[in-house]
């Protein structure tokens, strides 16, 4: 059975306290962080720059997966990736080849990873698949945290699965215990969650525990009607 891991994303904790999030991530046993980045051209809202990377890096030792939500990551992706990304997801909608780029982070020694928004079909990645260690999928239109899950986008999961059986399959928007078992059972094995974790009431720890208890179940009914 594929491990399954989740991700804490940054997103959608206080700004102001950044480093108290991520020493909250790493004390309830969360499996890496996750970095939005935005440009307010490729996406109608701008974020957090190689700085708070940086920040992150210094705080933490878990894993960060910096996502960049920009037109030109050929232009950006140096600086965050000197900044200490562990995975860099770039996405094919953007304007540029992938493939350069996803050759350029794999250079460097760090994790390369495409993304495809709601409405991009699976086959957009099969062009770059020998530069890929993961793809992400969107199940909320980007730009914003908060957003309600797109079941719509489960197909598309269950398709790259089939398709690329030993890859690794984020999904990313609109995670809670529910949505992200529905995820898995389609064939995802990471969980980028943002406000069902940063919650002023409730506790990472526990949620995680929740969270992650409800993945194996579901990832393993899922495998067992492929299998089936």
């Amino acid at each position: 059975m594929r491990d399954i891991k989740i991700l804490p994303s940054l997103l959608a904790a206080d700004m102001g306290r950044l480093e108290e999030a991520c020493r909250q991530a790493e004390a309830a046993s969360a499996d890496g962080l996750h970095i939005d980045i935005m440009d307010g051209h490729f996406v109608p809202n701008l974020s957090m720059g190689p700085d708070v990377v940086r920040l992150a890096r210094r705080t933490t030792k878990l894993p960060l997966s910096v996502h960049l939500m920009v037109s030109r990551p050929d232009w950006l992706a140096d600086a965050f990736l000197q900044a200490g990304a562990d995975t860099l997801l770039i996405h094919v909608e953007a304007r540029c080849d992938p493939a350069p780029v996803l050759q350029e982070i794999r250079r460097q020694g760090v994790r390369a990873g495409l993304t495809l928004n709601p409405e991009t079909p699976a086959a957009a990645v099969l062009p770059y698949r020998e530069l890929l260690d993961e793809v992400l999928c969107m199940t909320v239109h980007p730009g914003f945290g908060g957003q309600v899950f797109l079941d719509e986008v489960l197909p598309k999961i269950r398709a790259l699965r089939e398709t690329l059986p030993g890859m690794v399959l984020s999904v990313d928007g609109g995670l809670n215990d529910e949505t992200a078992a529905r995820a898995a059972e389609a064939g995802a094995d990471v969980f980028l969650v943002g406000s069902w974790l940063f919650t002023p009431e409730g506790d990472m720890s526990a949620r995680l525990q929740k969270m992650r208890t409800c993945l194996q179940v579901a990832l393993a009914r899922g495998r067992s009607e492929r299998e089936g």
